[in-house]
């Protein structure tokens, strides 16, 4: 009936079993020696406030079925306040200096507690083998002042060889960064745990405002760098200054029960960008912000034109993405490619575009994404549930070249990407506005499959014509069908499209169509 998927020190993290997208068919409440310590009707849930190294044993209620799992929570070394360090939380105080201190002196294996309060901080730096606790009532809020942001470098040659120590990265290449709120590099074994809030305040500063004018990168709120084992479980994070959680270059990453906010309107606000990471797992989140809710990356060939690592073993689970341009994005910057995909159990709403890919000439022939896999999925509103698009017009200097934009098929070289298998089962879309579908290959690489199984969709009667995939002179469409194009093989099997402008089904250079 449910499982623990996290157990820490003090908190625990719970999953039901069943097939429905982010929300239990029957609202269910869960006890705890004899009384509710929790109810709802999201099929993830948290419980915060235990103590270390006990057994416990919670009974989950619903309708009238019962279930009760018994679990031990994991041992530590010492917990501390970050008060008994200095810090005030009074919301006036800077306790910058009072909350590093802590860190660093805090014995391997403890546990860095902050009492309710709002701590204003600049940026914390974390080390290995430690928990940062921020219980209810606890807020850590960035100062809004660029001057309390140290710059990062993006990298600095070994003294003792020739290779480089990569630190700062933005957008898919290395670049000087202004620190994070909470950053970790080259570091391992670390939880940052709610069920407190981490806010960037960046709409009482000057990042959303001049974020196009300064050659350094934004900070993000969490920024984890060639870091293993790090789980973020149940934190509120909001209002970061760019990107707002930013996994670079990490291996066996969790992100379980998070809530992700900004403004619809807030500039590059992406709530989690896992980036050239393998094994990440996001379950049990809610995203609502300015751009992209999820958007997954392995970086982007520059000058040097440097190798990239792949994204591989994803797994996201029970999230809601709601307002964003994107729910589950790849790319743009996707040079190392994504392997092995998994998206399921979640819940669409309101975003641009539901899966969204982009890429184009010249991310190169490392940028290979294959076995990427949507099931069981429901979308409310969203405007293009699917687009697939290998021309995408970005920012880069070459973004509006010839070489990118042009129809016509050019040679397949060492900077032409690929897009592979992509499987799309037992997903409702009601309320789409724009395209049911839109998968837009190359000519000289087209996608090689794209196979949708039991996938309904409905057209809002009210719907607006929109841009379904963002490509130079890209026309606006309204309540567009199923438009594959470039396409080696494309599989329909109980898919059913309602509301449509014309022909449910519209296809220009696909090699192969199987009905069923």
């Amino acid at each position: 009936m449910f499982h623990t998927i996290y157990v820490g020190s003090t908190s625990v993290c719970f999953e039901l079993e069943n097939q429905s997208p982010f929300y239990a068919p029957e609202p269910w409440r869960a006890m705890m020696d004899g009384r509710i310590v929790r109810e709802g009707r999201e099929n993830v849930f948290s419980l915060f406030g235990l103590k270390p190294g006990r057994d416990y044993a919670v009974t989950l209620c619903s309708g009238s079925r019962e279930h009760t799992l018994r679990f031990t929570t994991k041992d530590e070394s010492c917990a501390v306040s970050v008060k008994d360090f200095g810090a005030k939380g009074d919301g006036v105080t800077v306790d910058t200096t009072a909350i590093q201190w802590a860190v660093l002196l805090l014995p391997e294996d403890g546990r860095l507690v902050f009492p309710p309060g709002t701590y204003l901080t600049g940026p914390i730096m974390l080390k290995s083998h430690m928990t940062l606790e921020l219980t209810e009532g606890a807020i850590l809020k960035g100062l809004t002042d660029k001057a309390a942001y140290p710059v990062i470098p993006a990298g600095m040659i070994d003294m003792d060889g020739d290779d480089e120590v990569r630190f700062g990265t933005f957008e898919g290449q290395p670049k000087s960064m202004y620190a994070s709120l909470i950053t970790a590099e080259y570091a391992e074994d670390i939880r940052v745990i709610g069920p407190g809030r981490v806010d960037g305040d960046a709409q009482n500063g000057i990042w959303w405002q001049t974020f196009q004018q300064d050659p350094i990168a934004r900070p993000r709120l969490l920024f984890f760098n060639a870091c293993n084992g790090v789980t973020v479980h149940g934190i509120d994070a909001a209002n970061s200054p760019s990107w707002q959680l930013h996994p670079y270059k990490c291996w066996n990453m969790a992100f379980y029960d998070v809530s992700v906010s900004a403004p619809k309107d807030s500039p590059n606000t992406d709530a989690l960008d896992p980036e050239s990471c393998d094994g990440v797992d996001i379950v049990g989140c809610r995203f609502s912000v300015g751009d992209d809710c999820i958007a997954i990356k392995s970086g982007k060939l520059g000058p040097e034109a440097e190798a990239h690592w792949p994204a591989i073993q994803h797994t996201i689970r029970n999230c809601m993405m709601a307002f964003g341009h994107g729910a589950i994005v790849l790319g743009s910057e996707i040079s190392g490619g994504i392997k092995a995909l998994s998206v399921s159990q979640c819940l669409f709403r309101q975003t641009d575009r539901g899966l969204r890919i982009k890429t184009r000439r010249g991310r190169g022939r490392e940028c290979d994404i294959d076995g990427i896999s949507f099931d069981n999925i429901r979308m409310e509103g969203v405007l293009t549930p699917i687009v697939m698009n290998m021309w995408y017009r970005c920012v880069d200097p070459d973004g509006d070249s010839d070489y990118v934009q042009n129809r016509n098929p050019v040679p397949v070289d060492d900077r032409t990407p690929r897009l592979g298998s992509f499987r799309f089962s037992n997903m409702e879309c009601v309320d789409a506005q724009v395209a049911a579908c839109y998968c837009d290959g190359l000519p000289e690489q087209p996608i090689e499959s794209v196979t949708l199984e039991n996938v309904r969709v409905r057209f809002a009667e009210d719907a607006r014509p929109g841009v379904p995939s963002m490509f130079t002179n890209a026309p606006a469409r309204c309540r567009l069908g199923l438009w594959f194009e470039n396409v080696r093989s494309v599989r329909l099997k109980h898919v059913i499209v309602e509301g449509q402008a014309g022909e449910a089904l519209l296809t220009r250079g696909v090699e192969e169509i199987i009905t069923e």
